[in-house]
């Protein structure tokens, strides 16, 4: 009875508590017994969480979307804004584990909306989330296409082929169950970061000179043709706007980051586990992204023809341009054979992140299902636990791939780019708000500062910086549908402003259409729920130290080499 009465208490921790169940639980809470449903099996072990976290930050905005910033905005452009926006992601970071380290409910940033602000932005936020993750995948197929379209061109074999065999690989790994589903994604997310770092060294040497053609190009094209490119306009103004276009990709690049936030807030050891994560967050950021950004600039010139994203539709060299800039740079350092191995490589990046995005995106409707705040059909599971209709739905959604059919997939690929990242842009603007709202509650019951097991570095402040700059970023991200260019004039591109801004509008009707239905209210700071589950997840940790400790004394050597060479990966 204890139980039902939480969850009519809190009705909206459930929805979270499920979207737990896309894999990152470990801990063995138990769901929803529903003699209607089969449940979920809770089949995915820590090293899985922990990869497909890591690996769902490193995909198609990195390796991609940075071809289409470089041919727009330049390499001094693209540093200054992948690092910016690094930093603004590393804020809201922050902000998510202050909350999740005090707190770490599986309910993740869902349940704090709940708690702290109002259920209304705690049902909006799962929706939003799903939207996301629903646009993500078809997004990853067309990236896919562009990614082949290097060795076959679209004009010879079209991109809906391609298009389908990814759907229905994708589909059947997550048809045959999540054991089967955590093993591939970690097998493809540690190939990931080993690719990573390898492009990282190789761009670093041939930047030297260390390539075939032994030339040293250092900052060369920083100089010729340019660290700044121009957009709409000629001079400062035109740099300045090619520079700020460049923040959709940049955010486009990071979104996926705040699944290792909800990782963590699960985390047996929270108290000790949360500020470290965080802190390799800010270091993943630098070494993966920020170095990456400033490699590839070095390495491509933005008006190289080889650059997928620099062609007009006019002055396409069909079959021989690549999506990836990467790619591009090996070929410019006149290496045989790597190019094909590193651009098989990205494909597989590519897969990989269709893959888990339409397996969160399963998870995240059944969970909205077992707490009624969708269709209860998507709550359904068969025997071995998969959630059917919640992948149907899913995979139907994802048939938007086939856009590319009638579309340039270079096209196809910015629209989709646009809606996901207003959907990532409100995520982020959701936890930074429960963030402030989390710490105002805790004012006003008296909490000290001390009793935090982490505090964010900027505290409150750079939650409201961090606010600020996402809700700008929403509203001017595609500023470029209100710039006519002279050739162009009259014509308004109508379907890069709705794809660019169609989440605005959905988000507060989402809000305001639930406070409406349900007559639910905003939470008084005074009356927060900050404690419900504390005693229980203090007293689990306290069991896991000394486990841990007992563990720790028969396998000192094996620790040790785990936290020196292995740990900074996760």
């Amino acid at each position: 009875m204890e139980k039902s009465t939480k969850a009519e208490e809190y009705p909206d921790h459930t929805v979270a508590r499920e979207f737990s169940e896309d894999g990152k639980i470990e801990q063995g809470q138990s769901g929803l017994n529903d003699p209607n449903h089969v449940e979920l099996h809770r089949a995915l072990k820590a090293r899985h969480i922990t990869m497909i976290a890591i690996g769902g930050a490193i995909g198609t905005g990195l390796i991609i979307g940075t071809g289409e910033a470089l041919a727009k905005a330049g390499p001094g452009a693209i540093l200054i804004s992948y690092a910016w926006v690094g930093f603004i992601v590393f804020l809201v970071m922050c902000a998510l584990g202050e909350m999740a380290a005090w707190l770490p409910l599986p309910s993740g940033f869902t349940g704090y909306a709940v708690r702290f602000v109002d259920p209304a932005l705690g049902f909006t936020l799962g929706w939003t989330y799903w939207f996301k993750y629903i646009i993500l995948s078809p997004n990853q197929m067309t990236a896919g296409a562009l990614v082949i379209s290097y060795w076959i061109p679209p004009e010879k074999v079209n991109a809906g082929v391609w298009i389908t065999i990814f759907l229905v690989i994708v589909v059947a790994i997550n048809y045959f169950g999540v054991r089967f589903f955590g093993e591939f994604e970690f097998w493809l997310s540690s190939f990931k970061v080993i690719v990573i770092l390898g492009i990282i060294l190789m761009s670093f040497i041939l930047m030297l000179g260390g390539g075939p053609d032994h030339d040293r190009k250092g900052f060369r094209y920083w100089k010729n043709p340019g660290a700044f490119n121009t957009y709409k306009m000629e001079g400062a103004p035109g740099r300045f706007l090619a520079f700020w276009s460049t923040m959709v990709s940049a955010t486009f690049a990071y979104l996926g980051t705040e699944l290792v936030g909800v990782t963590v807030g699960e985390a047996q050891n929270p108290r000790k586990t949360i500020p470290r994560a965080i802190k390799l967050t800010f270091y993943r950021i630098l070494v993966f992204y920020v170095t990456s950004v400033l490699l590839v600039g070095t390495l491509v010139p933005y008006n190289s023809p080889k650059l997928l994203f620099a062609l007009s539709d006019d002055n396409k060299k069909k079959g021989s341009a690549a999506a990836s800039p990467f790619v591009v740079a090996i070929e410019l350092a006149a290496i045989p054979i790597l190019p094909h191995i590193l651009n098989a490589c990205i494909l597989l990046f590519v897969f990989s992140a269709a893959n888990s995005d339409l397996y969160i995106a399963t998870r995240t409707i059944y969970g909205l299902a077992r707490e009624g705040k969708a269709p209860k059909i998507f709550a359904r599971t068969d025997r071995r636990g998969v959630p059917v209709p919640a992948l149907a739905i899913s995979s139907i959604i994802a048939l938007l791939g086939y856009m590319n059919v009638s579309s340039d997939s270079k096209t196809v690929f910015k629209y989709f780019v646009n809606l996901v990242t207003i959907f990532g842009l409100l995520t982020w603007i959701s936890i930074l708000v429960t963030h402030i709202y989390f710490v105002r509650a805790r004012k006003a019951q008296g909490i000290p500062e001390e009793s935090l097991a982490y505090k964010a570095p900027l505290g409150v402040a750079g939650s409201y910086f961090a606010l600020g700059f996402c809700i700008l970023i929403a509203f001017t991200k595609n500023f470029d549908v209100f710039i006519h260019n002279p050739k162009t004039y009259g014509n308004f591109d109508y379907k890069n402003f709705i794809t660019a801004y169609l989440g605005i509008p959905l988000y507060l009707i989402m809000i305001f259409g639930y406070k409406f239905a349900t007559g639910s209210k905003g939470v008084d700071p005074m009356t927060a729920d900050l404690f419900t589950g504390k005693d229980e997840i203090d007293r689990e940790e306290a069991l896991y130290l000394a486990r841990k400790e007992v563990e720790a004394e028969k396998h000192n050597n094996a620790s040790w080499f785990y936290r020196t060479f292995v740990s900074w990966l996760f």
